[in-house]
């Protein structure tokens, strides 16, 4: 009997308020996916910021939360 292949397996999480199905498991990879550039992109899960930097780090589960937001330049 063979193990299902985890990482293939789609999840449900909410993206500004709409459902969105991915595999993806990082937000990193979630992003990537979307088409955009990178830092054209900020983003937050359950409520947390989280840089560009730590998004491969951010394991997404299902139903979470993320947000997605141009990020303010200035100076």
């Amino acid at each position: 009997m063979s193990t299902p292949d985890l990482v293939s397996e789609a999840i449900t999480v909410v993206v500004n308020g709409q459902p969105h199905t991915t595999t993806a498991r990082t937000l990193h990879d979630w992003v990537d996916a979307q088409g955009v550039q990178p830092v054209a992109l900020a983003t937050a899960v359950n409520g947390t910021f989280v840089p560009r930097d730590q998004r491969a780090q951010c394991l997404l589960q299902a139903g979470d939360l993320i947000v997605t937001f141009q990020p303010i330049q200035g100076g």
